[in-house]
């Protein structure tokens, strides 16, 4: 249990340290109506909107219309529920009701995947069309192969036309996804094989989705050097400030100048401490097995946004695509945190985080979807020489584990064992 003021006269574990630091925050007095949850006012004006609707509006008599208003009121009245009462997460800025809403959000979404899940192909397709009723329409891929010269002498006009033809929306979104990716794993090896295996498993799958199908300057080039790579530099230039800034917080009215308020009210959106990752996954057998676990997800995740747009007929520049990114950047965080917290400090983490366990789920959820939508496409013959590739990857990575932390561990420990035992030698 945390309580302010505590002081201890010897140093503490990095992780009771940080775990220390995260319990020093508290309402301070100066802020008190900001930090209250204001359950009382939310249940009465919830109630109030209740009443209105039922005594004094006058309900149409449009099914759909109530249907929608009836689905989207309940979904209201779990939120109000989860943000005044759902368990706090590690997350504390700007506020923790900002992160117990994303929470509730996720569960929604879940909820609504199993939904689509047990729904026939052409229900599940269909039903797509009471959120936006340009949905439930078969849409052509688009394929970013083709002519594959960067300098095409052939077009005297704009010889390098094969370029600017590639800089849609998507070279952007590649640079802010993989700069919020960057913050989240807060690793540089670990977002560089993610980038790389991604562009891997493209020239994997090209043959199931052409949207996968790009030249071979656009993958290297212009994914991984350019767009990728600028947006983990960037990231990891922000991961050095924030964790060489100084975290003194003060009380927005005990701060006398109007300027200093103002960068009070700008910092309340930055962290309140910061965490260095340490992912260590050459440590133990059971750190790089999640490690390779949280890069399988990531993997996943990554496919799903791709292959779960092509089988409920959602074309790429749809809200929905979008909205589902910034659902992803607003719980991967806290998932990502919940992760590394059950990792370091299992003793006291004895569980897996409320985020991390709804985010697997719908990734997986999510998977599930697309092989029920589409098993044809997914069951799609891969290329012969790309099965060996992938095979000799799979066997290489068994190899190097079973040489790290069996014989290796049994070389190493070999040392010790004759500190212990004089008289015993290894084999």
């Amino acid at each position: 249990m945390c309580r302010a003021g505590w002081r201890l006269s010897y140093p503490l574990p990095p992780y009771l340290q940080r775990r220390n630091t995260e319990c020093e925050v508290y309402d301070d007095g100066t802020n008190t109506f900001f930090w209250r949850a204001h359950t009382v006012t939310v249940l009465f004006i919830l109630t109030c909107a209740l009443v209105y609707v039922t005594l004094l509006e006058e309900t149409p008599q449009d099914t759909a219309y109530n249907t929608k208003r009836g689905i989207v009121a309940s979904i209201l009245v779990f939120l109000c529920f989860g943000v005044t009462q759902a368990k706090d997460g590690p997350f504390t800025r700007p506020h923790p009701a900002y992160w117990r809403f994303w929470l509730c959000v996720t569960v929604v979404y879940e909820l609504f995947l199993i939904f689509i899940l047990f729904q026939t192909v052409h229900d599940g397709r269909q039903f797509m069309k009471y959120i936006d009723p340009k949905l439930g329409v078969a849409l052509p891929e688009r394929d970013y192969g083709g002519n594959c010269l960067m300098y095409d002498p052939g077009n005297t006009t704009d010889p390098f036309h094969n370029i600017w033809d590639k800089m849609d929306g998507f070279v952007p979104a590649h640079f802010l996804g993989w700069y919020i990716k960057t913050l989240m794993i807060r690793d540089w090896w670990m977002c560089m094989i993610i980038s790389v295996m991604f562009e891997f498993l493209e020239y994997s799958l090209e043959h199931q989705l052409p949207n996968f199908s790009e030249c071979w300057w656009d993958h290297w080039i212009m994914d991984v050097l350019l767009c990728n790579g600028l947006g983990i530099y960037c990231g990891m230039k922000t991961l050095a400030w924030l964790s060489m800034k100084p975290y003194q917080w003060q009380g927005l009215w005990n701060i006398p100048t109007y300027k200093g308020k103002i960068k009070r009210i700008a910092f309340q959106f930055t962290p309140y401490s910061w965490v260095k990752f340490e992912w260590k996954p050459a440590s133990t057998v059971q750190r790089w097995l999640a490690v390779l676990g949280i890069i399988f997800m990531f993997l996943l995740a990554e496919l799903n946004t791709f292959y779960l747009k092509f089988v409920l007929w959602m074309p790429p520049e749809h809200y929905l695509v979008l909205l589902r990114l910034v659902f992803f950047v607003n719980v991967g965080g806290v998932a990502m945190r919940e992760i590394y917290d059950f990792m370091d400090d299992p003793k006291f983490h004895k569980k897996l985080g409320q985020q991390a366990w709804l985010v697997a789920a719908i990734t997986v959820t999510e998977f599930l979807i697309v092989v029920k939508y589409d098993p044809n496409t997914i069951m799609l013959p891969i290329p012969f020489f790309i099965m060996q590739c992938w095979f000799l990857g799979i066997v290489l990575i068994f190899t190097w584990t079973v040489w790290r932390f069996f014989f290796r561990a049994d070389y190493n420990s070999c040392p010790k064992e004759q500190e212990g035992r004089q008289n015993k030698r290894c084999d």
